[in-house]
């Protein structure tokens, strides 16, 4: 289940990614994702609160999405635990496999989030690797 999980998720152009606060409350946030092996690779601002979510507690949950993070009816959600990556490489190395999926549309965000954030925020990488299949 996990690889083909994972490949199909990788293929989305957007993800829903749930992270969960202290209360166990979920919440969702649609994010561009990449496949790295048998993990996907989202990219996010270092001081968002889905990153110190994530440090807090790892589980996570995903399903395909619509770029407002609307998810049709059905889609599957799978079950997932992320790791907070900051090695500079790493996130530079995840960075390019985005600018090559996502093109145009890549550099037009990255764009407008430099000009209204006054400048580029640092970035880290949620290595999100799904469950297994236990059955």
């Amino acid at each position: 289940m996990s690889r083909d999980a994972t490949a199909q998720l990788g293929d989305q152009k957007f993800v829903s990614l749930t992270t969960f606060k202290r209360d166990g409350h979920g919440v969702a946030s649609p994010m561009w994702v990449v496949r790295d092996d048998n993990a996907l690779l989202v990219w996010t601002p270092a001081e968002s609160w889905k990153v110190k979510r994530v440090r807090r507690d790892p589980r996570v949950t995903l399903t395909a999405c619509g770029r407002t993070g609307k998810v049709q009816p059905g889609q599957p959600v799978y079950e997932a635990t992320a790791t907070v990556i900051t090695d500079p490489a790493e996130v530079a190395a995840a960075e390019a496999l985005l600018k090559r999926k996502y093109g145009i549309e890549y550099r037009i965000v990255t764009t407008i989030e430099a000009i209204a954030a006054m400048g580029r925020k640092p970035r880290v990488l949620l290595r999100i690797a799904l469950a297994t299949d236990t059955a």
